[in-house]
This record gives C-alpha cells, structure tokens and sequence, in this order.
C-alpha cells in the first residue's frame, strides 16, 4: 500500500508540470507512463475573455463575494465573531491558481465552475480581497480521478500541456487587458502551485515583467534553491522572502506536524533535482525561527472533506459553530525544520488538558481510515496560515506602493 502510494503520488505531481519546450532536446524515454502521456485530440485554447472562465473578478459578484466571518475560539472556551469585508479600492492584484479539487470523472477537468472550484476559492482566496483586486481563472486541470487512477495502478491519460497552456493564456490576458501596471501578488497551492512555478520560469523570472511583482506564493509545492542560498534553483532572478518588506520575491513551504516530519519517502514538497534542497520560508517567520500561525480552519472541514477527518467540537461542552470559519489563537506555532532533502514547515499544535477549546485540529489526509502521513498537513497548507498571509500581503503591499510611487 505505501510504495503503490508514492508511486501513484510521484506519478500524479510529474503531471503537474507541462514537458519539455519543443526547442528543449527531449530526453530518452522508457516505458512512458500513461497519467504522463497527452490525448491524441489537441484541445481548442480558452478565450478567458469569457467572464465565465474566470471564478473572481473585481466588481462582480462570484466566487469571491462569499460570507467569511469567522468564530474566535480562546483556550478557555470563549466565542466571539469577527467580520470580514473586500477592499474594492486595493492599489494591489491577487492572481490565484487552485490545487487539485475537481471531482470530475475525466483526466482533466472542463470549464465549468463546479462546486469544488467554488469552495475551494472560499478556503484558500476570497479572504485575500481585502489587500488585492482577486483574479482566479478557471482551468482545465488534472484532476481528483486522475490521482485516484494512478493510486488504483490504472492511470489516465491527461494532457499536462492543457494545464499549463490555461493559466499561460489567462495571464496573458489579464496582462494585456487587467492589469494596466498595477503590482501583482501570484498565489497557488499543490498543483496550482506547481503551475505558477513554470509559469514564473518561463514567462517571469527575469523579464521585464517581474518588476511588477509583489510576491509570489507558492504554496504546498517544491521550489528548490542551492543550499545554503536564496535565490537559484527554480528561480534564478527572484529570491525567497526574508521580511514582510521585501518584494519580488517567494513564499513557499509545505507543512507537517512536527511530531509527524516527512520521511525520505515523503513525496508532497519534498522532490528536488541534484545539487538543490526544497526551500522553506515561515509565513509566521520570515527572518527565521518560530512563530505562531493565525489559521482560518474551516469549522466544518477541509478543502477534501471526503479526504480529511471532520473536526471535532470546537468546545467542551459543545457550542454550534454558525460561522464558516474558526480561529484558535495560540493554537499553532510553526518553524522551517531541515533534513537531508531540504526544509519544511514543522506545525506544533499546544493544548492543555484543561483547555475548553479543541485539542487538535483536523488535516491529515486519510484514506480507508488511515492517515497517510507522507501528506502532512497538505489539505491546509493555506488555512493554517491564513492570517500570516495577509498581514505579509498587506506590508508588502505598502512596501511596493511606497517605493513605486517614488518612481
């Protein structure tokens, strides 16, 4: 069961990446496997001039207009509401590519905004809002029945270029028809995370557009850089963020308990070609060390509830919760921890026995009842450090203002 699993898991995040450039020498291939392989049909591009093709756009009400208010959970018990709202005057974008989340029954997804699209916006996106102008394109992705098929050992064919390809034109139009200068902050997590990291290489990373880049958020996804070093690796202009006041440059992590830490087998966040390790920048600690996460958890599950323990009560004795979010502060600490393959978010859950509020949280993927430890915390790479991320968004939001309007 674990080998067909981190086989079926290599295998699915391969497909995440588009191939070799046609002008790239390709490698010699053996025995190809089919989830890596393309459909003989070439689909036609999108016109992301379609507004239907885009799950949140500024001034309209979609995927993002969304109620977010969230319940506050003390140690002791205590409830209280905290609101939120968009700022529909940011001087700021937020282009946003969503993980691995549709259920259809294809290798790759279609076009349509199914409900999976749509909550997942709500767990990971829309809180951005109130520091950005949101953008989220739809894409044609590989989906949950491709990774399914591929842990079955009966894999399906997708077309990884198609991925790709989505996003590509996407951006491009939002350059040519959205952006008009503005600063951008680039978010993804797991697969779209992946697809953001080619699209920087290829259509970022050290052109003239880069200068409009606010920060990139590349979430539950491996971006490599030589030991020891900032930049290089993935990227060879756009370093790892060391401060809320620097921009242009890259958050990533993935995240595991730190009583549960990745093994050498561990396949989410911690694949890297020779001569790099998998970078790791605390969102609670940019400078380094340990600080406390200010999680958004969902109060009633996680982006794949189907894959994920529900929680549990959030009190002692139970109160309902009628918001669709819980914070728990003091809850979580986190701090990048290295091993031999590189780095990943170690998260410390701390609780007391005599604590009214809920002793765990849930994010563990878990399959047949088993929790598949070589995931980690995947399922809330985003909500567990929710909070963290707007603040820095919103200090690297003054900081690339202020030294833009200097220009």
């Amino acid at each position: 069961m674990r080998k067909l699993f981190l086989a079926a898991v290599f295998t699915f995040l391969a497909a995440m990446s588009p191939p070799a450039r046609p002008q790239e020498a390709p490698k010699p291939a053996t025995a190809p496997t089919p989830a890596a392989s393309t459909p003989h049909a070439t689909p036609s591009p999108n016109d992301y001039s379609n507004p239907d093709f885009w799950l949140c756009r500024p001034g309209r009400e979609d995927a993002c207009s969304v109620d977010l208010t969230t319940t506050i959970v003390t140690a002791s018990g205590k409830l209280t509401r905290e609101t939120w709202s968009a700022n529909p005057s940011a001087p700021i974008d937020c282009f946003y590519v969503y993980p691995t989340i549709s259920h259809q029954p294809t290798a790759n997804s279609d076009m349509s905004a199914d409900p999976e699209e749509k909550g997942v916006i709500r767990q990971q996106f829309a809180r951005f809002a109130s520091q950005c102008r949101p953008y989220a394109p739809i894409y044609r992705q590989v989906t949950l029945a491709a990774l399914r098929a591929a842990m079955a050992g009966t894999p399906l064919a997708s077309d990884r270029t198609l991925v790709y390809n989505d996003i590509r034109d996407a951006w491009n139009y939002y350059l040519e028809h959205d952006n008009k200068g503005r600063g951008v902050v680039l978010i993804g997590h797991s697969q779209g995370s992946n697809v953001l990291i080619q699209l920087i290489k290829r259509e970022i990373d050290g052109k003239p557009i880069q200068a409009r880049i606010v920060s990139a958020l590349l979430l539950g996804a491996s971006v490599q850089v030589p030991r020891g070093k900032t930049v290089g690796g993935s990227f060879q202009h756009m370093p790892l963020c060391e401060s809320a006041a620097q921009t242009g440059c890259i958050v990533t992590y993935s995240s595991f308990r730190s009583n549960v830490p990745p093994t050498g087998d561990s396949a989410i966040g911690m694949a890297h070609p020779e001569g790099t390790v998998v970078a790791c920048t605390n969102p609670a600690a940019l400078g380094g060390g340990s600080g406390e996460l200010r999680a958004y958890l969902s109060a009633h599950g996680t982006i794949l509830t189907e894959a994920s323990a529900r929680p549990g009560p959030w009190v002692t004795p139970e109160v309902p919760i009628d918001t669709p979010f819980v914070s728990v502060p003091g809850m979580l600490t986190a701090e990048c921890v290295s091993n031999d393959n590189g780095a990943y978010l170690a998260v410390t859950v701390h609780s007391q026995p005599t604590d009214a509020r809920a002793k765990d949280i849930a994010g563990d993927v878990v399959v047949n009842g088993q929790v598949l430890k070589d995931w980690g915390l995947h399922l809330i790479d985003v909500n567990e450090a929710m909070g963290n991320l707007i603040e820095l968004v919103r200090e690297q939001n003054k900081a690339y203002t202020a030294a833009h309007a200097k220009l």
